[in-house]
């Protein structure tokens, strides 16, 4: 038997072969399965081009508007990474400022504070006429006057035209402090009653009440300054009472506004008996004594007698002034 030949292959010869084999593979494999990237990005192009071509405008405004509302969202999450850290930093590192800066309400009270400063200055008003600061000049505002001295400066430091009134304004020690009393010489003032009860026809009251003004009066209806009425007539008042009472209108046999004499009760507030009251926000009481034209003795014993029903402990400090001028403070110890 002869020898079988052996045939010997080139290693160099046979890698080239193999690798175009390969590469050859690879490109029909492509056809078949290309690469998705690739193939998306060759898609978007074709897009663009068709859409350079020939846009469609609704599909263009919707890219359009979700691109402007990513950009959108964009900044406000960098916005708002950016303030947190600002506000933590602030936080962290300038509390006591933060706690000394004054809130709004704050601050407004601050400014009111400041002008009210400012107009008060040199314990003056801030607007004031010439006339005021010349009458001013001659009141020394630390002292303390007596009756008749005081009146007689009023009136001295008086500048209206027209017939002024002398008022009194009193800084109690006490809240909620009213009454009546009776002024020897009339004010002035002409108070409007209203009676209701046995005899209203007959007292000189300004209205006389029934049901009808009753029931006015529940619903708020008030054009008088005094009532007077006869016990008969509480119960049916007691229905106003929440109107009555806060105004201070209340009847109370304490000021002689129940009674079973309305006419005695109506000549004594029309001849000069007033009423005094504090105001709700302070303690002050406000009433006018008569007019600047009267004698000084009559406005200096409706002063002497107002004093002393209200009471020399409840006084605080207790000034006259003019309807246009001055105050003076009164000295009170001769009471």
């Amino acid at each position: 038997m002869g020898k079988k030949k052996l045939a010997v292959i080139d290693d160099s010869q046979v890698e080239p072969e193999v690798k175009n084999q390969k590469s050859k593979v690879k490109k029909e494999s492509e056809k078949v399965n290309p690469n998705p990237e690739l193939l998306e990005k060759e898609r978007a192009q074709a897009r663009a081009e068709a859409k350079k071509v020939n846009p469609n405008p609704e599909v263009l405004a919707k890219e359009k508007a979700e691109e402007k509302k990513v950009q959108k969202d964009s900044e406000n999450s960098e916005n708002q990474q950016v303030s947190k850290s600002e506000i933590q930093k602030s936080d962290s590192s300038d509390q006591s400022d933060i706690s000394d800066t004054p809130s709004h309400s704050e601050f407004s009270e601050n400014k009111s504070a400041q002008k009210k400063s400012q107009a008060q200055k040199h314990g003056e008003p801030k607007y004031r006429s010439s006339k005021y600061k010349e009458a001013a000049e001659k009141v020394e505002k630390a002292k303390k006057y007596a009756i008749d001295e005081a009146v007689n400066l009023v009136k001295e430091t008086s500048y209206s035209k027209f017939d002024g009134s002398l008022e009194i304004h009193i800084n109690t020690s006490v809240k909620n402090l009213r009454g009546l009393v009776s002024l020897p010489y009339a004010s002035g003032k002409k108070l409007k009653i209203v009676a209701f009860g046995k005899g209203a026809e007959e007292s000189g009251a300004d209205i006389v009440g029934d049901d009808e003004k009753l029931n006015e009066i529940a619903k708020g209806k008030i054009d008088f300054d005094f009532i007077v009425t006869d016990p008969s007539w509480m119960p049916k008042l007691a229905r106003a009472a929440k109107v009555l009472g806060p105004r201070g209108l209340m009847p109370n046999p304490k000021n002689g506004t129940i009674s079973d004499n309305l006419k005695k009760a109506v000549e004594e507030i029309q001849s000069g008996k007033v009423e005094y009251k504090s105001e709700k926000i302070a303690n002050v009481v406000h009433l006018s004594l008569g007019k600047i034209s009267q004698p000084t003795e009559e406005l200096s014993q409706n002063i002497k007698v107002l004093l002393g029903v209200v009471g020399k402990s409840k006084i605080k400090v207790a000034t006259i002034a003019p309807s246009m001028g001055p105050g003076v403070k009164l000295d009170t110890s001769s009471i």
